[in-house]
């Protein structure tokens, strides 16, 4: 025997006895600490059961009790407008006409003069409320508030729904995205949402009665990959939600943050796929209908029923599946908007 076959054979040897000594002292230690075990994987399960009855009884709160119970009363005792942002066309423009249809007096801000004063026209006829609408763009910056406040300065105003949002042409990396885009993403998603609290909320607190609609998104609730400021966006505006939530609710001041998935709008037409109605993806009249409903009753929810089950999949799936998950479907998603594009 060499040398060398001698010196390999007594450390296999050390290993195996390092390794047989390291079993034992596992084995005892489990042994000895199973009740410990026991106790903590009890937890653990507890914990999951509580999480998922929870959301049992959110979804049959939010999707079941909200259809059977109307809350039109409530929806009307916050005031006599409601403000909505966003408004020309899509979630915004069907969450005023749902409103409208309860008796709520709609003010509509939006870019376009035009279809805004077409949306005035079409509610107040339709649904026999008082119209208004104010030419906002919110893109440039903190310069548009002030005539808002002018103009709603003794408005009774109830309820503010923040819809107006900017989104990608299509899903892209960061360096991808104009920096204008990303401009006008941080100036709608976020600096409007915050200044429009800043003018409506004095009064509701004057009147000690009111609801806030910030809408986010279920973007704003995982990384999400090639869509990176329009998702950091919606998470800002979910925790400025909750701690609005914090700081005004003791004060008669309801605070919701609504987080959808896709909805057929205008928004998500770099998608064919998106742009068609399902049952995972509803038309912006159908989602409205039900957001509505959960005014006074949720203070965190997607509002549509396949929105809640799939929001409840998304937090459950972990990062390190999710990830790649995202990614792949964004990257397809994009692939087939370029080459649409290329090719018209």
């Amino acid at each position: 025997m060499s040398p060398y076959d001698f010196n390999s054979a007594k450390l296999a040897n050390a290993v195996k006895d390092i390794t047989s000594s390291l079993a034992k002292e596992l084995s005892q230690a489990y042994h000895n600490n199973m009740e410990i075990l026991a106790v903590v994987g009890a937890s653990y399960v507890a914990w999951k059961g509580f999480n998922l009855l929870s959301g049992c009884y959110g979804f049959i709160k939010h999707q079941i009790f909200t259809r059977i119970c109307s809350n039109t009363k409530t929806i009307l005792q916050y005031g006599e407008w409601a403000v909505v942002t966003g408004a020309s066309d899509g979630i915004g423009k069907a969450y005023a006409e749902e409103l409208a249809s309860l008796g709520v007096n709609i003010i509509l801000l939006g870019r376009s003069t035009e279809k805004l004063q077409n949306v005035s026209e079409s509610i107040s006829s339709t649904y026999r409320v008082k119209t208004r609408f104010i030419v906002a763009d919110f893109s440039k910056g903190p310069e548009v508030f002030q005539p808002i406040k002018e103009a709603l300065k003794d408005v009774d105003v109830g309820i503010l729904v923040n819809n107006a949002g900017v989104f990608y042409e299509y899903p892209a990396c960061l360096l991808e995205v104009p920096e204008e885009k990303s401009l006008d993403i941080i100036n709608v998603n976020i600096t409007a949402a915050v200044m429009m609290v800043y003018v409506v909320l004095p009064g509701m607190l004057q009147r000690k009665r009111g609801a806030i609609i910030n809408v986010s998104s279920a973007a704003g609730c995982k990384t999400i990959p090639m869509m990176t400021v329009y998702a950091a966006s919606k998470a800002f505006l979910e925790m400025f939600t909750r701690s609005l939530q914090y700081e005004y609710a003791s004060q008669g001041i309801f605070i919701q943050s609504l987080t959808p998935l896709f909805v057929v709008t205008k928004m998500v037409d770099f998608s064919e796929s998106f742009q068609k109605k399902s049952l995972l993806v509803p038309l912006a009249k159908e989602y409205a209908h039900s957001a509505v409903r959960t005014i006074g009753v949720s203070l965190r929810t997607a509002a549509y029923w396949s929105h809640s089950i799939q929001l409840s999949i998304v937090h459950w799936i972990p990062e390190c599946l999710w990830k790649p998950f995202i990614t792949y479907i964004l990257s397809k998603t994009r692939m087939e908007y370029l080459s649409r594009r290329k090719h018209q």
